[in-house]
């Protein structure tokens, strides 16, 4: 059964259809589009009509255009539309209202993207579940991923997220999601809003969209805590809290393994154990949040929590590996933490948290003793206080179990002036410096964790050490 027929979708949308076409997917990108997949061209960053020719000629079934492209058939197979962005919408806004899907949606200033594939590890063993690729959570990804959703999907799991305030109500208007989960509050976006209260208010618009006697998933551990349950109250949502304060999901205990976090906690139902095969005092709170999730779509919770074990974090969001270091002999490795896609205040203090419980590995490299070792970038886009909150690092209660601290960026700096200097490592402007002196301040042996905003490129130094041919033995320390 084709995902969009042309009679379809020229309804969905009020569109033309050239052509008696039929469409099995849904792609904005003709870099990874599919044969049979119905191209949207929209506007950003280029036109995407300069490539509906190609996407034709890469399999497209059609292609949603505003106009005939120069260099297509007048009578090529086209959905011709005024606008293409309201256009997905139509689309989107058509493919949710068709399904009979129990569909969620997930926000939160960290811990989105892990937490909707969470869900879709566990909701996949209770159903058939469709959920956002990547971080899909925009303006154009929030319509794109309802487009795609098959008929038959039982469970979606729709990721909202916002730069600036007044984004999150339509994209939660468009979902109609029957349980809205904010997975925490963080000083993220913050240079688009004047205090952390502000994010809660945007973040809790998502309660805005939620069908009758939907349900709101709420932190309960947050200073903001009570802005989100005012919220719910406000959109009649049943509500149900998660966390160490919470009368509902409460954590109980969390135990951090290099590998692994295991989770106590009491359910409505009773205690439950459950363990999430990567460390991170955030991935127990998300898992939690993600048991009162199921519970509130009707889904089994005793299915679920063991479950939550199948569930890896996505590529450079706290991934861990173990990183060969050139030298032919096994034991020359170190265990690196791959966190380089994103960072705030909240995500750093995790991440340092998870890097302190670490066990690093002694009489291994040249250093006899193994060391804890993060290479930190610049937060980006917090603010006027942003000079602060980098400086604010230094004091975090796990930071003291880090032997060296390398710094990325100029808003870094204050954190490496911060420091004590037994545990100031490099400073550098930017992290195409730092990758080209990293192996030189690594060993066999060592944990070490990359963390930063996506801006500032700290994913460079991940790619630096991932190259073949360098050996560490052979480089000189620089700090």
């Amino acid at each position: 059964m084709s995902l969009w027929s042309a009679a379809d979708a020229a309804a969905a949308t009020g569109g033309q259809a050239q052509g008696d076409w039929q469409a099995n997917g849904v792609s904005i990108d003709t870099r990874t589009i599919r044969s049979g997949d119905l191209f949207v061209a929209l506007k950003a960053e280029r036109d995407g009509h300069d490539f509906v020719a190609q996407a034709l000629d890469n399999g497209a079934a059609a292609a949603v255009v505003s106009h005939v492209p120069e260099g297509v058939a007048p009578d090529a197979p086209l959905l011709i539309v005024p606008d293409v962005l309201e256009a997905l919408e139509a689309l989107g806004r058509a493919g949710r209202a068709r399904t009979g899907a129990k569909v969620i949606a997930v926000t939160g200033s960290v811990g989105k993207t892990s937490t909707k594939e969470m869900l879709r590890d566990v909701l996949s063993g209770q159903g058939r579940t469709h959920a956002a690729e990547a971080s899909y959570n925009n303006h154009w990804g929030v319509p794109l991923t309802l487009a795609r959703m098959p008929q038959g999907t039982e469970f979606a799991v729709i990721e909202i997220g916002m730069n600036h305030p007044g984004e999150i109500a339509p994209l939660a208007r468009l979902a109609r999601p029957h349980v809205a989960m904010i997975t925490t509050i963080a000083a993220a976006h913050l240079e688009a809003f004047e205090n952390i209260e502000g994010i809660a208010h945007e973040k809790a618009a998502i309660f805005e969209g939620l069908e009758p006697d939907g349900t709101a998933v709420i932190n309960a551990d947050l200073a903001t805590t009570p802005i989100l349950l005012e919220a719910a109250r406000a959109a009649n949502a049943q509500i149900a809290t998660f966390g160490e304060n919470s009368d509902m999901y409460r954590l109980r205990s969390v135990q951090l393994g290099d590998d692994r976090t295991m989770v106590c906690a009491d359910l409505p139902d009773g205690p439950v154990i459950f363990k999430i095969l990567s460390a991170g005092r955030h991935f127990a709170m998300n898992g939690l949040g993600v048991l009162a999730a199921v519970e509130a779509l009707g889904g089994d919770t005793g299915l679920a929590a063991p479950d939550l074990a199948r569930w890896r974090p996505p590529a450079g969001r706290g991934t861990r590996e173990v990183l060969e270091l050139d030298s032919g002999d096994e034991d020359w490795t170190l265990d690196l933490i791959d966190d380089a896609f994103n960072a705030n205040p909240t995500s750093m203090a995790a991440a340092i948290e998870v890097l302190a419980a670490s066990n690093p590995r002694d009489n291994i490299g040249r250093i006899a003793k193994g060391r804890r070792i993060a290479i930190l970038g610049d937060m980006l886009e917090l603010g006027e206080g942003e000079a602060d909150m980098h400086r604010a690092l230094a004091d975090l209660p796990h930071m003291a179990q880090l032997t060296t601290v390398h710094c990325v960026g100029p808003r870094m700096r204050a954190l490496w002036e911060a420091l004590p200097r037994a545990q100031r490592g490099i400073w550098s402007e930017d992290a195409a410096s730092l990758a080209l002196k990293v192996h030189g301040v690594i060993d066999a042996g060592d944990v070490l964790l990359i963390k930063g905003s996506k801006g500032s490129k700290v994913s460079a130094i991940v790619d630096a050490l991932r190259k073949p041919g360098r050996d560490s033995r052979l480089q000189t320390r620089d700090d």
